[in-house]
């Protein structure tokens, strides 16, 4: 048996494993991470990143080589048999929400690559071809068994994640349930290059009594991502070409193809697993939970979880946090995942419903209602907060504590512009943090520089009261960019309970800076 110096092992390689293990190597925890398939995925499967995860990646560093290889959505183009029914604004409505304010589309394929390209830049290969055998937890470590080209490895590890798909082998080797059920109708899905009608920087859906097809620009090359329902003489079929559906797929997204690049029909999942966690065993991403293609949510969950995970494994391994911190994922994330699948259900269900009036409604109201709530700043912003996933919030975790003007612990921390930088700049320290919009008090400033927390203190804004902050309140934010402790007033004596309560300590030991609009001052 090998004794690695190897603190997390990472079963599979898709979006949600590779950004567990580019996050916890940027944080100085050595892993391992291997999927059993021999090349990275080359179909581009999930294609929307959202805002959120796109601000995760910023605090990484990778974001502009995300945004670079990706396709800014400027609008959403509805079309029903009568023609244009409605054209919805994306390209900034997000506007105040995020940094990234804008829908945006990158094929899964090529967003691995922009991950394992930094990964390897880290020192970190996926290692292909290979098999989690079995694995057991003994309680102060965990022992897994790896097959590799017919030879096999024992290794002893801190944790083990599960980021093993749908299929994971790590949740069949835990023995958890994965309750849920399938959706009756199949779909198709292809891209291709073809001609037509079609918004290069736009998504062009087409609604009827039938049910809907969507039309959305893949590559920057201009091939395009097909997506709708088989035709109900086919959805029988054990096999279905693109041929054998091709006259109903050209009708129904109004694309003449000329070439097609892969076509793929499947049935659509929705299941939750009973749990996330068993001792020093995780699940995350596909593993543990799958949803309908709704929103464009499922990829984007994944790595959302990975991030939540990261940082509470690298705290904990390097002896940073109490082992209690890490009690904390699963409930902060199985919760949105079960939010999540209700949510995307309900919206799936409409879309897809072949009931004659379900249909109606689709085809005459729903193209006005979408086009009457994006037209207002409020039901834009909704509407941002949702698909975007910057309205996740963790307010009943266990460790979310206070509000302070409308923010509460668990929130993801607001976004403030500004006009030389804005407040989610400092995030990219992945370390624990405290925000002050207005003025700091100087005993609060000098009492909390024993625990090593920097205070970064903003300039009170228009912009910071209707994000929701409040003035001179203090807000301790956690290394993702979540709100930990909201407090309305600069009590030093809560922050330094709640930090000593789990045993935080920041990642760096120097001294604390003292941070007022982009300039450095020292705590003494």
């Amino acid at each position: 048996m090998t004794m690695s110096k190897i603190k997390v092992l990472i079963a599979g390689a898709g979006p949600t494993g590779l950004t567990l293990a580019l996050w916890l190597t940027r944080l100085g925890v050595p892993v391992r991470i291997f999927d059993k398939a021999a090349h990275p995925g080359e179909t581009s499967r999930a294609l929307a990143v959202q805002a959120r995860t796109l601000e995760f990646h910023r605090q990484i560093g990778i974001v502009e080589d995300v945004l670079a290889a990706g396709v800014r959505i400027e609008q959403i183009t509805v079309h029903t048999p009568g023609g244009v029914a409605a054209r919805l604004p994306l390209a900034n409505f997000g506007r105040g929400i995020s940094p990234y304010s804008f829908a945006f589309a990158l094929p899964q394929d090529i967003h691995e690559r922009v991950l394992i390209t930094h990964l390897k830049r880290a020192g970190v290969e996926v290692e292909r071809g290979t098999e989690l055998v079995a694995f057991e937890d003994k309680g102060d470590a965990v022992i897994a068994t790896l097959s590799r080209n017919g030879r096999t490895e024992t290794v002893s590890v801190g944790y083990l994640a599960g980021c093993d798909g749908a299929r994971s082998t790590v949740r069949h080797g835990l023995n958890i349930g994965f309750p849920g059920g399938t959706y009756e109708q199949a779909f198709y899905v292809a891209d291709v290059k073809g001609r037509g009608d079609i918004t290069r920087n736009g998504m062009d859906t087409t609604i009827s009594t039938y049910g809907f097809a969507i039309v959305m620009p893949v590559r920057q090359s201009g091939s395009v991502r097909l997506i709708g329902i088989v035709p109900k003489a086919h959805e029988a079929d054990e096999t279905i070409s693109f041929e054998a559906i091709r006259a109903d797929i050209e009708r129904d997204t109004g694309v003449t193809v000329d070439e097609v690049n892969w076509f793929s029909t499947y049935h659509v999942h929705h299941r939750v697993a009973e749990r996330f966690r068993v001792g020093r065993v995780f699940l995350a991403g596909d593993a543990g939970h799958i949803h309908s293609p709704a929103g464009g949510q499922g990829m984007n969950t994944g790595m959302g979880d990975a991030v939540n995970l990261a940082w509470k494994l690298a705290a904990v391994v390097q002896g940073r946090a109490d082992p209690r911190l890490l009690d904390s994922y699963e409930p902060e994330r199985i919760a949105f995942a079960k939010k999540l699948i209700e949510s995307t259900d309900q919206a799936f269900r409409i879309a897809t419903s072949r009931s004659r009036l379900v249909g109606l409604f689709r085809r005459y109201l729903m193209p006005k209602i979408l086009s009457v709530a994006l037209r207002t700043s409020f039901g834009s912003r909704a509407f941002f907060g949702v698909i975007s996933q910057a309205s996740i919030q963790y307010r009943a975790g266990p460790i979310s504590s206070g509000t302070a003007g409308k923010v509460s612990g668990g929130d993801r921390l607001p976004y403030v512009p500004a006009a030389n930088n804005d407040n989610f700049e400092p995030l990219r320290s992945l370390d624990w943090q405290v925000h002050v919009y207005g003025e700091v008090n100087a005993e609060f400033r000098a009492m909390l520089a024993s625990t090593g927390i920097p205070v970064h203190a903003f300039a009170w804004s228009e912009a910071a009261g209707e994000a929701g902050l409040q003035r001179d309140a203090a807000y301790l934010v956690r290394p993702d960019g979540h709100v930990a402790l909201a407090s309305p007033v600069q009590e030093a004596a809560a922050f330094q309970r709640y930090l000593a309560g789990l045993a935080v300590r920041p990642r760096t030991a120097e001294r604390a800076p003292y941070r007022v609009l982009g300039t450095m001052h020292s705590l003494a």
